[in-house]
């Protein structure tokens, strides 16, 4: 028996030197909820209640406070850094909106034709300017038409003029060698009378 009791003796004793002390909550990487749960549970107990060092109790909370203390700057630092990357966003947003404008005025300009202060579409403009150069051409055509048309009464009427002022030159000589006919032959009756007098 008294074997047995210094084994459990031996064993109790090296539980207790290799156990967590209340005061191993201060020590060591742990959490919070840990750092608590060691404190509470390598103290002392005394009926209900739990008896821990000041010191061991006032280090926990040191380090919860620092603890908090670390989250609201990493909170802040996380604060600034989301601000920083919002700026950075908004700007990015900001020149993607200036770039889709840009690129739609590209598209804008690639696609429509300014003419005389009117915005079209570069194929309204090319079916307009077909259709006006077609009805050009074919006003071309009519003009053209027209004029050989009068072009060729105009000859017609000056072939037909020609004509009648070479008749009428015809005539005009006709009606001159006529006269000339019949003022030599009234001149030669009128000799012919004075000389019929004269011998009478």
């Amino acid at each position: 028996m008294k074997r047995l009791f210094f084994v459990l003796f031996l064993f109790v004793a090296a539980t207790a030197s290799f156990a967590q002390k209340p005061s191993d909550a201060l020590t060591g990487e742990h959490s919070l909820r840990d750092r608590f749960l060691i404190m509470k549970s390598k103290s002392q107990s005394y009926g209900a209640y739990k008896v821990i060092k000041e010191s061991t109790l006032d280090g926990v909370w040191k380090i919860g406070l620092d603890s908090i203390d670390a989250r609201k700057g990493a909170l802040v630092t996380a604060n600034g850094t989301i601000k920083n990357l919002q700026g950075q966003l908004d700007q990015k947003i900001a020149a993607l909106k200036e770039k889709e404008q840009s690129v739609a005025a590209i598209q804008h300009d690639s696609t429509h034709i300014k003419v005389i202060g009117m915005d079209m579409l570069k194929g309204t403009f090319i079916t307009v300017m077909a259709v006006t150069i077609a009805a050009l051409l074919l006003l071309l055509v009519l003009v053209v038409g027209r004029m050989k048309l009068q072009s060729n009464t105009l000859n017609e009427r000056i072939l037909a003029v020609s004509a009648l002022t070479n008749e009428y030159e015809d005539y005009k000589h006709r009606a001159m060698d006529k006269q000339t006919k019949l003022s030599r032959e009234l001149q030669d009756e009128r000799n012919k009378l004075q000389a019929m007098i004269r011998n009478s």
